[in-house]
């Protein structure tokens, strides 16, 4: 505890004894990279890092670890004369002009565990003029270690003249840490509740100089401590989250917007060779034929215009994912939407999970709307079975997903488990929002008169001719899932960064405009794809053209199972499991979108060339 603009020094919070059991599982909890997290006037606490890949700007991380690995060697002599071993010599030291060596003997290889159990806190508020008042726009935990700068600072100086260096400190523990071993101090007391003389409240610092880290190890007494210092900033309190959510990575993301306007335009140019050229050309001479020529001349995709609307096997499935489609892409529109309009604000916690669920939730008119109009067109009468399943079928098995995930964090005593009555209450929302809202657009859309087929669909079906192996659905089916992943990946990149490694996101502009590109891809894509297939007699393009732009979800998941094992470090089989579970669920509402997204683009495509067709 703490007031506004007084600074204090080095404050005792409480004393523990590892028992034996504490140990593994705090060596546990570093293993496994938790972090703590703390809000202060509703600003989360951060740590300042510096970016990866060499960059020179910093960033702010969700709350600070409970510890850290590192490597720990024991002082064996300090010798004013220089001993034969040279393996040994770590530091050479100058002292009142004599030449001190100190050999450096590692007692083990093993890595060891610390615990993180100083916090120093930098509280930054902006003073306003006016009233003299202050108020809070930022709350950092500033990593600091007497320590690591005084053996970094030893060993990178020059042999000469390098400095004095505390010898009592060096003949207990030399240690070889990272930047990241700096808030670890084993206090020191005679007895408890006399003054810690590891803190100096003169100089309200920690007394760096004869101050090892804390170790985790059973039966130790371990002290958390804190200590709070204040800085004015220019910053208002209306921009104080603009420190947490800025993005000084700006060129990466422009050069994916670039990289997806590149393919767009490379896929709009086929487009439009295409339909100006190929097609126009195709349609001009078939409506100029006699229709005593009219057979003869016949040829690609003319020929199948009795079949082109047949109806595909299993149309009730394809109508059900397609308004489970429809359903995922009005959410992501509209919270997309919201979120650059600035109503969804960092700062209400939660905002955008919930905003998400309920504009799901609320979609479900739209999503039995467009279900049930596509099946009533594909000759389907069951119109009871496809509302029951547009509704659960796809909420569903991501629902028992999810369930099975949360049940093994309930089981691990996780605090990110998602609680029962919140777990109640979201089932509830599904079955009283949702689902009548997909039974009242189911309703509506059988009672709209049914959409007629621009040409008529021939009684006996015609023979599909043996095609190519570049024409083979599979392959097909590959590579059209490649462009549309491709726009999306670096946004990807970061979203997965945002989540997985304790990174702020929240650059909605450039995520709108991803989202836009990929639209357009998966349209364009599936557009050609489809005529390929024509082009060849193949008029079984209703599942193909789903499953062209679907198939995305596929290199979706594989770039995230990549992503696990060179970006992350997680070993425990539960986590690893959440992980992949996580990244199903997204996989699988990925598949669904863009497959709607493409079957659309390509029933507009089919609908629009054939309807040009003067057939009697």
């Amino acid at each position: 505890m703490f007031h506004m603009q007084e600074e204090l020094p080095c404050q005792v919070v409480c004393r523990i004894v590892l028992d034996a059991k504490s140990p593994k599982s705090f060596k546990d909890m570093i293993d496994d990279e938790y972090r703590v997290n703390m809000i202060l006037d509703n600003l989360p606490v951060a740590v300042l890092r510096r970016r990866l890949y060499g960059s020179q700007s910093t960033v702010y991380q969700h709350g600070f670890r409970v510890g850290f690995k590192g490597r720990y060697a024991g002082v064996s002599s300090i010798s004013k004369k220089k001993k034969k071993k040279k393996k040994k010599t770590l530091l050479v030291l100058s002292k009142t002009a004599r030449n001190l060596f100190v050999y450096l003997y590692p007692q083990s290889k093993d890595e060891l565990y610390f615990l993180n159990n100083h916090l120093s806190f930098r509280v930054i508020y902006h003073k306003n003029p006016d009233n003299n008042s202050a108020r809070i726009v930022g709350f950092e935990v500033t990593p600091h270690s007497g320590v690591t700068l005084m053996l970094f600072g030893i060993v990178l100086g020059p042999r000469r003249n390098a400095g004095v260096l505390n010898l009592s400190f060096l003949k207990k523990v030399c240690l070889n840490f990272n930047a990241n071993m700096s808030n670890s101090i084993k206090h020191e007391f005679t007895e408890w509740g006399s003054q810690i003389t590891t803190c100096n409240n003169d100089t309200k610092n920690i007394i760096r100089g004869s101050t090892i880290p804390q170790i985790v190890d059973t039966h130790t007494d371990v002290v958390y401590t804190y200590d709070v210092t204040f800085k004015e900033s220019d910053i208002e309190w209306a921009s104080r989250w603009d420190a947490y959510l800025l993005m000084n990575d700006d060129q990466l993301h422009w050069f994916s917007i670039k990289n997806s306007l590149i393919v767009v335009l490379f896929l709009s140019g086929m487009l439009a060779m295409i339909i100006m050229r190929t097609l126009h050309k195709d349609i001009s001479n078939f409506n100029q034929l006699d229709p005593q020529d009219e057979s003869e001349e016949e040829t690609g995709w003319k020929v199948v215009h009795g079949d082109v609307f047949r109806p595909p096997v299993n149309s009730r499935l394809l109508s059900v994912y397609v308004g489970a489609g429809v359903q995922i892409f009005g959410m992501t529109l509209t919270t997309l939407i919201f979120a650059l309009l600035g109503f969804l604000s960092p700062s209400n916690r939660g905002g955008l999970m919930t905003a998400m669920v309920l504009s799901w939730f609320f979609m479900g008119l739209i999503a039995g709307f467009s279900s049930a109009r596509l099946y009533k067109a594909l000759k389907g009468t069951e119109w009871k079975e496809n509302t029951y399943k547009t509704s659960f079928m796809f909420p569903g098995i991501s629902f028992a997903i999810f369930f099975v995930l949360d049940a093994l964090m309930w089981r691990q005593g996780s605090s990110g488990a998602v609680p029962f009555g919140t777990m109640f209450v979201l089932v509830c929302l599904w079955l009283g929002i949702s689902v009548p809202l997909v039974f009242v657009g189911s309703y509506l859309g059988f009672k709209k008169p049914v959409i007629e087929d621009p040409v008529k669909t021939n009684k006996i079906p015609r023979q599909v001719p043996k095609q190519p192996w570049y024409l083979k659905p599979i392959f097909l089916m590959l590579v059209g899932g490649i462009l549309p992943f491709w726009v999306i990946f670096i946004e990807f990149f970061f979203v997965l960064t945002s989540i997985w490694l304790n990174q702020f996101y929240y650059i909605v502009g450039y995520l709108f405009i991803a989202f836009v590109m990929l639209i357009i891809t998966c349209m364009e894509i599936t557009i050609i794809l489809c005529y390929f297939h024509l082009r060849g007699e193949d008029y079984n393009w209703w599942w193909r053209a789903y499953l062209t732009a679907g198939s995305s979800a596929l290199y979706l998941f594989l770039y995230s199972v990549f992503y696990f094992f060179i970006k992350l470090d997680i070993t425990k089989f539960v986590s690893c499991l959440l992980y992949f579970g996580y990244m199903l669920i997204a996989s699988y509402a990925f598949f669904v979108l863009t497959g709607t997204i493409g079957f659309y683009a390509c029933l507009w495509f089919v609908w629009e060339i054939y309807s040009s067709l003067k057939i009697d």
